[in-house]
C-alpha cells in the first residue's frame, strides 16, 4: 500500500507536468505574437515606403494592418489567459509539494514513534521478572 506522501509525490509530478504544458502554450503564444509584430513592422514599412508600387497597395496594406492589429489583440488576450493558467498550475504544484513534505514528516514521526514503542515492548518483555519466577516455583 502506498503511503500518503508517495501518492502526493505522484500528484506533484503530474501537476508539474501540467505546469510545463501551460508554460509551453504560453511560450508558443509569445512566439506567435513576436512573429506577428515582425509582420506588422514589415507592413508598416511598406505603407511608409516612397515606392510607387507600394503606394498602389496602400489601401490593401491599411486593411491588412487592421487585421493584424486585431489578431495581436486576440493573441494578447490568449497570452494573459496562459499566464494566469501558469501561475495557477504553479501554485497548485507548490501546495501539493508542501502537503507531500508535511505528510512525509508525519510518516517519519510515526515510524520513529513505532520504533520507540517496539524498543519499549522488547525491553519490558525481556526483563519481566515474574515470567521467570512463576515457571520455576
Amino acid at each position: 500500500m502506498k503511503s500518503r506522501s508517495e501518492k502526493l509525490k505522484r500528484l506533484v509530478a503530474v501537476q508539474r507536468h501540467l505546469e510545463q504544458m501551460a508554460e509551453s502554450e504560453l511560450a508558443e503564444t509569445a512566439r506567435q505574437r513576436r512573429d506577428l509584430a515582425e509582420t506588422i513592422d514589415v507592413v508598416a514599412d511598406a505603407m511608409g515606403s516612397a515606392s510607387p508600387l507600394h503606394a498602389m497597395f496602400s489601401g490593401h496594406y491599411a486593411s491588412q494592418l487592421g487585421r493584424l492589429a486585431q489578431k495581436d489583440q486576440m493573441l494578447h488576450g490568449i497570452q494573459q489567459v496562459h499566464e494566469t493558467r501558469v501561475l495557477k498550475e504553479r501554485a497548485k504544484g507548490d501546495r501539493l509539494e508542501e502537503n507531500m513534505k508535511d505528510a512525509r514528516v508525519l510518516e517519519d514521526r510515526a515510524e520513529a514513534d513505532d520504533a520507540i514503542y517496539d524498543l519499549v515492548d522488547q525491553h519490558v518483555v525481556g526483563k519481566s521478572p515474574a515470567s521467570g519466577k512463576v515457571g520455576g516455583s
